[in-house]
């Protein structure tokens, strides 16, 4: 798939960067294909820091623009099943500073599905520039460790992976116990 979206952006230089945003829309919106492949295509074609921008570019926006869609689409007859699962229930009613740790959390660790939370959120009460922030603010650490990842399977090094895996999980850590802490009181 990297090959594939490699050889678009030098068949159209002038359109990669608009095809690269709209592949990472179209990933947002599927919701269960992993975006690592347009980064490492991104960080190839355009350059490492470069690249790393363009995918965060690229996944703020379909995160967005899915969370909208969803919202349109599923929040009504989700809303009713949801009835029956009082704690899945529980989850999507979180409001404010309790829904922003939460979505900020999930989106700390690199391979949760983006589309699960953008769909747990959009069914939610967040409102959507809370998502938008907190999806945005998430996403950087961790599009930097897939970034970085990706970068060193090139590159076949390590230490980048080690140091960037060891602060994301202690910042997810932190996160969570603090999401974990309010929601029990």
């Amino acid at each position: 798939m990297k090959e594939t979206i490699l050889h678009l952006f030098q068949q159209y230089p002038h359109a990669a960067l608009l095809i690269s945003i709209f592949i990472s829309v179209v990933v947002a919106l599927l919701g269960v294909i992993p975006s690592f492949f347009i980064t490492a295509a991104n960080i190839l074609f355009f350059g490492f820091w470069e690249g790393t921008a363009i995918s965060f570019i690229g996944e703020s926006v379909g995160a967005i623009i899915a969370f909208l869609l969803y919202r349109a689409g599923f929040k009504k007859s989700i809303s009713i099943q949801l009835q029956k699962y009082p704690k899945v229930q529980r989850l999507t009613e979180a409001e404010g500073r309790q829904a922003f740790l939460l979505i900020l959390a999930l989106r700390l660790i690199p391979y949760v599905p983006s589309g699960l939370v953008t769909f747990a959120a959009s069914i939610g009460r967040v409102s959507a520039l809370t998502f938008l922030i907190a999806s945005s603010t998430g996403k950087l650490p961790a599009l930097l460790l897939e970034a970085f990842s990706v970068y060193e399977v090139m590159q076949f090094g390590l230490i980048g992976k080690l140091l960037l895996t060891t602060i994301s999980l202690l910042l997810l850590f932190f996160l969570a116990r603090e999401a974990f802490f309010k929601t029990r009181k």
